[in-house]
Order: C-alpha cells, then sequence, then structure tokens
C-alpha cells in the first residue's frame, strides 16, 4: 500500500521508475541523467544531506529504506520510506509517502490501493547446470515471475512493483538485467532495479563495459515508458484459470507459470472477484481447487459451464499449502499435482487455438493483450536464452489487417499476415527476436 500526503511537486506513484542505489556519493546521480529513472531506494548509509540535496536538485524522489529492528527516524529531506521485509506490527510514521514491500503473502490486493510491491521474486532465467529442470512441456525451465504477475494484474489496478535483487556472489551479464526487466514489464509491472556487487563497483569507477551496461538497462526501461499505455492492456484469450491467494496464485511455478510455458494465453479469474464478468470472452476454464469456493462462486462457474464453456476441475483431494513468509515456489509433492492437472489440461486444449499458438520458442515466453477500445492487440514476446531466436511463428485468432514487429533498439519491421487454415486465424513470420520484441496487430474492423 502506498500513502501520500502531498507530493504535488512530484510525480505520481504511477510514473515512478525505482532502482535502489549503489552509492552514496552525490557525483553518481550523474547516471542518471538521461535515463527514466525518477526515484531512488536508499539505505541509512546514503542519506546523507549532500547526497539527498543533490538528488532534490535533479529531481529524483528519495525513499529511505527501512526494515524489522530497524530505528524509524529519518531526515526530513527524504520523499518517502519503504518498510520492507516481515513488519508484524507497522510502525507509526509520518512521512510524505509510505511504500510497503511485504512478502508475498502478506501483500494486499485492495482495489484502493495505487502502488503495491513485494521484495520477494524468483530470478528470472533459464535454468542451468546441476539445478536444471525440464517444464511439463518438456522445454527448458524458465524461471519467472509472470505467472505471480497475471493474477496480482487481474487482482488490482495497483501499480505492482517487484523488488528482488540479484543472487549475491554472481555477476551478470547485460542480457540477463533486459530480461528480468522485460518479465515484468511485459505484465504491467515495473522491476526495482538492482545491480549485482560487481557491476556497481565497476559502474562506480566508470569502466567503460560498466557504463554500456547501464546505458542498455536504461534504453530498456525507457522503451517500456515510451509504451507505458499497454499497461492498460487486458489479457486475450479463450481459458480462464480461476484461483486466488488461498489457492496457490502467489506462488512462483504454479498453474499460471505452467501455462505460460505451454504459450497458452490465458486469463486469471481471482475467486473474490466472482461472479464477474472476467469470464467473458472464455470457453474453457481450470478451476485449480474446486473445495476452495463458496457456493455463490459454484454457482457461477455452473452457469459458465451451462452457457456452453468446459470446466475442468483441479484433483479433488489438493489442498495448497498456506504460503509462508520465506517460500515463493512449490514443494516437489505440489508440482507433482500440477503434472495431474497439465495432463488433464492437454486432453481438454488438444492443439487448438485459445487465442495465440507459437512454434520454435522454447526459450521464451509470451503474453497476449488487447487495448480496451480493442483498436490493437499486442503479443509479448521475451527470449530467456543468451542468444537470438530465428525464424519464430505465430498464429493468432482472428483477422488482422497488418502487423509491426517493433523491439528495443531497432527500427519497426512490417511482417507479412496470411490467412491460417482450420480456423487458426492470422499468422505472421518473425525473423528474429533478441531479448524482447512485441507484435502489433491491426484488426481489419
Amino acid at each position: 500500500m502506498l500513502l501520500v500526503a502531498a507530493l504535488a511537486v512530484l510525480a505520481t506513484p504511477a510514473d515512478w521508475i525505482p532502482a535502489r542505489w549503489f552509492s552514496s556519493d552525490p557525483a553518481s546521480l550523474e547516471l542518471l541523467d538521461r535515463t527514466p529513472i525518477n526515484c531512488l531506494l536508499l539505505e541509512r548509509a546514503q542519506w546523507t544531506p549532500n547526497f539527498l540535496d543533490a538528488a532534490a536538485t535533479k529531481g529524483i524522489i528519495t525513499l529511505g529504506v527501512l526494515r524489522p529492528g530497524d530505528p524509524t527516524d529519518f531526515p526530513r529531506q527524504l520523499n518517502g520510506i519503504v518498510l520492507e521485509g516481515d513488519w508484524s506490527t507497522r510502525p507509526t510514521i509520518k512521512a510524505p509517502a509510505i511504500v510497503e514491500l511485504p512478502p508475498r503473502s502478506r501483500m494486499s490486493f485492495g482495489p484502493k490501493d495505487c502502488l503495491i510491491g513485494t521484495y520477494q521474486a524468483v530470478w528470472p532465467g533459464i535454468q542451468s547446470g546441476d539445478h536444471a529442470k525440464a517444464a511439463p512441456s518438456g522445454g527448458p525451465w524458465i524461471d519467472t515471475n509472470e505467472g505471480f504477475l497475471r493474477f496480482a494484474r487481474a487482482a488490482t489496478p495497483a501499480t505492482i512493483w517487484i523488488a528482488n535483487t540479484p543472487p549475491p556472489k554472481n555477476a551478470f551479464t547485460t542480457e540477463r538485467y533486459l530480461q528480468v526487466i522485460s518479465d515484468a514489464a511485459i505484465l504491467g509491472a515495473r522491476w526495482v532495479v538492482a545491480l549485482d556487487e560487481d557491476l556497481a563497483y565497476r559502474l562506480e569507477k566508470r569502466e567503460p563495459e560498466a557504463v554500456k551496461t547501464w546505458q542498455r538497462i536504461a534504453a530498456q526501461l525507457a522503451w517500456f515508458e515510451e509504451h507505458k499505455n499497454w499497461r492498460q492492456y487486458r489479457p486475450v484469450g479463450e481459458l480462464a484459470i480461476v484461483q486466488d491467494v488461498d489457492t496457490g496464485a502467489l506462488y512462483s511455478g504454479g498453474v499460471l507459470d505452467m501455462i505460460a510455458v505451454k504459450h497458452t494465453p490465458v486469463i486469471p479469474v481471482p475467486t473474490h472477484l466472482l461472479p464477474d464478468a472476467s469470464m467473458a470472452g472464455s470457453k474453457m476454464a481450470v478451476n485449480v481447487v474446486p473445495g476452495a469456493l463458496s457456493p455463490a462462486q459454484k454457482e457461477a462457474l455452473a452457469q459458465f459451464t451451462r452457457s456452453g464453456g468446459r470446466l475442468l476441475n483441479g484433483p479433488p483431494d489438493w489442498h495448497f499449502p498456506p504460503m509462508s513468509t520465506d517460500k515463493i515456489t512449490l514443494a516437489a509433492g505440489d508440482v507433482k499435482k500440477l503434472d495431474e492437472i497439465w495432463r488433464e489440461l492437454n486432453e481438454m486444449t488438444g492443439r487448438r487455438n485459445l487465442g495465440a499458438r507459437l512454434f520454435n520458442v522454447s526459450s521464451m515466453l509470451s503474453s497476449l493483450l488487447r487495448s480496451p477500445d480493442g483498436s490493437e492487440t499486442i503479443l509479448h514476446l521475451v527470449n530467456y536464452s543468451d542468444f537470438p531466436v530465428e525464424n519464430v511463428t505465430v498464429h493468432v485468432l482472428g483477422k488482422y489487417k497488418s502487423a509491426t514487429f517493433i523491439a528495443p533498439g531497432a527500427a519497426p519491421r512490417k511482417l507479412e499476415t496470411y490467412e491460417v487454415e482450420e480456423g487458426e486465424g492470422t499468422g505472421v513470420d518473425i525473423e528474429k527476436v533478441g531479448v524482447n520484441g512485441t507484435v502489433l496487430l491491426e484488426p481489419l474492423h
């Protein structure tokens, strides 16, 4: 939750583009020039008058980070406070702004919140080495926050921050940072930029390669800000997943991630919002834990089936374990239950196109969205491998008169559209995808 008292001179919370800063040297703020970053999360050692005054001169919002057990005093030059961690009792603090970054299990999805977040997230990327495993589809497992974010975006209109930090004692490539940014951004969320220790050390010394990495990070952020209207777009597809906080929606590696690996567009339906119009357009639905529904919610799904929809219920004896404050992924036994749903889902969907089908994309994830007025459909693609993917084919339901592929640092490319047989709508072929790119589709009518 975010409480704003009087920040009239500052950007609204939805416009805050955050980063955890790595230096207390006022000269380091020069690195923010020509970047979209306008909000810094600062540790106590950085709350010096010289640093805060220099940030204010540049119009940078400064938020001081407090964790459980820290003293709650802070200099008035700070524009706000971040309460990070598991605060069992919220301290009494008077600050212009208070941002809460709790464990996932303590996140609130109230309709009046304008900014929510968490410090807990997986570090996106393809697992490798001794820790590698296969997804249910047989392809490489991709660590991602997309499933959790899909649910969060459906549950609240608030701006969402993912404030995890790089795993310690690791140095990451430039591409990995771009993947982390994209993993959140294609779902309308913002990753709070945080650098590994090696990159931060080299950047403070202005080593040329570190500066180049920083410039590419800034350019990636700027690209998504240039298209910030995409955050208002909503999921498109014929498959709905009925789930809630108590039935595993906040876990990574759960049902929504499993379906994302299948490259099937999906519409999350939070059970606490049933009955409403969120099932509109869906022809199939998966009810993850049938026993968790109230009579009114069961009736909403019964009405869905009476209207011609197909409903798949999860295993009757399955109960998601309560989410603890230190765990955001499922245990091995729960993953086996996911395999049961996977097999039944495959039988139900077959080779049907439920919004979009993608080919040659084993290292990629996608998100199919549509503008509120229906004038544009977009397909986000994120490539989690270390090399570009070539010859990607996409079949999208519906008829489209034009398609354009756009990506950071590249000129837009017109794509030839063609009709796909068997009622699968429109096909396009993409020659190459680097870290990420987006297909813009304009409907015929």
